[in-house]
């Protein structure tokens, strides 16, 4: 739900997210940044990730916020009979076209790797990235962002996940701080759209909620819901 996953997909996502911040406020964002995952030919995802826009609880202004630009490609990956494994790089550029504020202060570049593992039912994915601004450092500082999760499926279309959520931060004015997130969640599908049995049609749904397990965090909690039409 909340972290990059090395697999690729064809699809379009749109997420729902309400936080809880520290000072009682909710805030909603509504597409939470999600867009479009196109493969345009073999081993490579290109995502077109349109901004969403965020309903603030207290006094800011509501607004848009940021676009993002990203690239998957896939190096390694072998079926469940023969190692069950995947490996991945991106790279993501993001936009700050967001307005009244709701958005990042410059521009940056997230390179990640990410890979996973199945075990029959149980599947494992971890991945690795850093945020680089290109400009306002000194503001935003730089981040790296550490994501593991969990999945394990149930019957066709079940399957719960928990995530490990991990920032930490360094210069700026968070510099030195680390916040962690438990984040428990569920996804089903895929539902076929068309009952055609050739037919890549399919609907993906799915929730999860963060819960804050460090002292220090930009916000208490969120819940999120995810929908995705996989074509």
């Amino acid at each position: 739900m909340f972290s990059p996953f090395p697999i690729l997909a064809q699809v379009f996502r749109s997420d729902f997210t309400r936080q809880r911040t520290s000072a009682g406020e909710s805030d909603w964002q509504f597409g939470s940044g999600k867009g479009f995952n196109l493969i345009p030919f073999a081993n490579t995802q290109i995502d077109i990730l349109v901004p969403g826009y965020i309903v603030h609880g207290g006094d800011q202004q509501d607004g848009f916020g940021d676009m993002t630009l990203l690239g998957k490609y896939r190096f390694l990956a072998r079926p469940e009979k023969q190692g069950n494994y995947i490996l991945s790089g991106a790279l993501s550029w993001h936009i700050p076209t967001g307005s009244y504020k709701n958005g990042a202060p410059s521009a940056s570049f997230t390179p990640t790797v990410g890979g996973g593992k199945g075990f029959g039912k149980l599947a494992l994915f971890s991945s690795l990235g850093g945020g680089l601004p290109v400009s306002k450092v000194s503001t935003s500082g730089r981040t790296i962002q550490w994501n593991s999760v969990a999945q394990y499926k149930f019957g066709r279309y079940f399957t719960p996940e928990m995530e490990v959520n991990t920032t930490s931060y360094f210069g700026g004015t968070r510099d030195g701080k680390t916040q962690t997130f438990l984040s428990p969640g569920i996804i089903v599908g895929k539902l076929p759209i068309r009952s055609v049995e050739s037919s890549r049609l399919g609907l993906t749904v799915g929730a999860g909620f963060q819960i804050a397990a460090t002292s220090f965090h930009t916000y208490n909690h969120a819940f999120s819901t995810s929908v995705r039409f996989v074509f």
